[in-house]
């Protein structure tokens, strides 16, 4: 039986139309408001994102993981491309060994600045498979990436255990190659890095597509997920069904999945109307039905 998912709402962000002018602005409630409603949805964690900060980054980390951290007592996920932006964050969390870092990659001017803060802290750390040469091609070197960067992150002193390793979803409009390729990855992250989580950024898939369709693609690739003991994902938690999937209220639908990724083939005459949702959907995300807003409808 696929174990529970770790849920971190994804909800507060400076992209979204809602809560990123609060962000800009500093305008607290609306942002309190938010982190409330995830956390009594299921927020494990909440996911912190603020974007490259460039201007003001520093004092915006600071000022957001205190005022969320004053109403909420989960884990904080900050997620930031700005290294200054991120150790300000870091240094005022009343949890900083829960405190999840996100991320760390390759690029010379994050792990070198990240890493022995990270380290000297004692928080959790994503590493994101991204390197100067942009993603991965295929799960090797997804594989071979990972390698290196953990091999980084230990030789600085932080060990497996506080490493949630990210092999980077992409949209299914890209094509349902690279999900593949990071399922194979997935497989194989046991074996490479003993005692190491795993992480995804979940709704990245249905980037760019119809805001009523998303929630079919990012449950269905969840069930899939769960097939290779994935421990966390950043994901909607107002999406009351993705939920009741994360926490494994649904297991009759995820051994279906896994079933039908083992190689089953179900006769569609005989399938319920969730069954049959859910194996068009599974089908357009490994590759066997071209993607396109109708694929339910076909």
């Amino acid at each position: 039986m696929a174990k529970p998912i770790i849920c971190i709402g994804e909800s507060i962000n400076i992209m979204s139309s809602k809560i990123g002018p609060a962000i800009k602005e500093k305008f607290a409630e609306p942002i309190k408001k938010m982190a409330k409603e995830q956390v009594e949805k299921g927020a494990d964690y909440l996911d912190l994102n603020i974007g490259p900060a460039k201007k003001d980054g520093k004092e915006i980390a600071e000022w957001i993981v205190k005022i969320v951290e004053e109403e909420v007592d989960v884990p904080i996920s900050l997620d930031t491309t700005n290294p200054e932006a991120m150790i300000a964050g870091l240094k005022v969390s009343k949890n900083p060994k829960k405190f999840l870092m996100n991320s760390i990659t390759l690029q010379p001017e994050r792990i070198n600045k990240l890493v022995d803060v990270a380290a000297e802290f004692g928080c959790e750390v994503v590493a994101l498979l991204y390197s100067a040469k942009g993603l991965p091609r295929d799960a090797n070197e997804r594989a071979s990436l990972a390698v290196d960067l953990i091999m980084k992150l230990n030789l600085a002193g932080i060990p497996n255990e506080k490493i949630w390793v990210d092999p980077v979803i992409i949209p299914i409009t890209l094509g349902a190659e690279q999900i593949l390729e990071a399922l194979k990855f997935l497989s194989m992250l046991k074996d490479i890095a003993p005692g190491t989580k795993s992480i995804v950024g979940l709704s990245n898939v249905s980037s760019g597509i119809s805001t009523k369709l998303r929630p079919y693609l990012n449950r269905v690739l969840l069930m899939m997920l769960m097939k290779y003991d994935l421990y966390g994902a950043i994901l909607n938690v107002y999406d009351t069904e993705l939920v009741e999937i994360a926490k494994g209220k649904r297991p009759e639908w995820i051994e279906f999945v896994h079933k039908v990724m083992d190689g089953f083939e179900p006769d569609v005459s005989g399938l319920s109307s969730k069954e049959l949702e859910i194996y068009k959907t599974i089908n357009v995300l490994l590759g066997k039905t071209i993607f396109s807003e109708f694929w339910l409808e076909l």
